[in-house]
């Protein structure tokens, strides 16, 4: 029977700090904020936002939203970033991606008009340079660094591990790549045209599965003594007696029985995200007032 990593544990010792952090700013005078920017209704866009403005209160951290239609034209969104930029008040930006409809294809552009001070989930190439150059450019990517939070707490040593990463995106994979090597790991990253990835994945001693696909997870992929840490959230309609719930890559009554140690889904990954996200506001805010 694994060890269950729980994010929520994480979370809570992380967020204990932020808001430390947070008052001492206040009590100089700094009132650290975060503006959400969002285009149109998506729901999983409204989750988040929801549960980023719940725990924002909670740390001490001022929230504002600005809400754009899904067909808002490339110009005046880029207008609006613009606007943030200037805002001295604004200390985080938060655009809620991928963009809808015919904005998705300028994302990049739209994107690096954010100037690096205030993007707090590594949406600039700037800030993207900094993870793969180890600089400080930017904050990096929130589930990334939530990862290596949750591996940093409970006291999992990175050096001379191997890792297996299922999953190379640009928001995940990648960027998680690196920073493990920062941390002297030796990283196999695989994905779709992998070949043999059960195998690589069951000869590391830390998996971190970013696939996004309920149920690839098995078995077949890990051994005892390993650690797996399940980033995905994936709906299941099989839960809740037929009503859905959501899930991780793992299969986690297969998984759990033999690995040493892992992340839940919910409970997990997810659970630490929005805390290192208010994290990079505040560390912002700090940058700002030369603190």
């Amino acid at each position: 029977m694994a060890k269950i990593l729980s994010g929520k544990e994480v979370s809570a010792a992380l967020g204990s700090a932020v808001l430390e952090r947070s008052t001492a700013l206040r009590e100089k005078g700094t009132v650290p904020k975060l503006t959400i920017v969002r285009c149109g209704e998506n729901p999983s866009d409204l989750s988040y936002e929801n549960g980023a403005v719940k725990r924002a209160a909670a740390l001490g951290v001022e929230t504002d939203k600005v809400l754009l239609p899904a067909d808002v034209s490339k110009e005046e969104l880029i207008r609006v970033i613009e606007e943030l930029n200037s805002d001295a008040g604004v200390h985080g930006v938060l655009l809620f991606r991928p963009l809808p409809g015919e904005l998705k294809k300028d994302e990049r552009e739209i994107c690096n008009h954010l100037l690096p001070e205030k993007d707090v989930d590594c949406m600039t190439d700037l800030s993207n340079a900094g993870v793969y150059e180890g600089r400080k450019l930017g904050f990096p990517p929130c589930t990334p660094e939530a990862c290596m939070k949750i591996l940093e707490y409970y006291g999992i040593d990175l050096t001379g591990k191997t890792v297996a990463v299922i999953g190379r995106s640009l928001v995940v994979g990648k960027p998680v790549a690196m920073m493990l090597m920062a941390k002297n790991a030796t990283v196999t990253v695989c994905h779709t045209r992998t070949v043999d990835v059960a195998g690589t994945a069951k000869k590391a001693d830390i998996i971190i599965t970013s696939a996004g696909v309920l149920g690839s997870l098995t078995k077949d992929f890990v051994r005892p003594g390993q650690i797996v840490i399940d980033v995905s959230i994936n709906w299941d309609p099989s839960l809740k007696d037929g009503k859905g719930g959501i899930a991780g890559d793992a299969v986690f009554s297969e998984v759990e029985e033999i690995v040493d140690a892992i992340t839940p889904v919910p409970g997990g990954v997810g659970a630490v995200t929005t805390t290192v996200l208010l994290e990079h506001v505040v560390s912002a805010a700090e940058a700002a007032a030369c603190v």
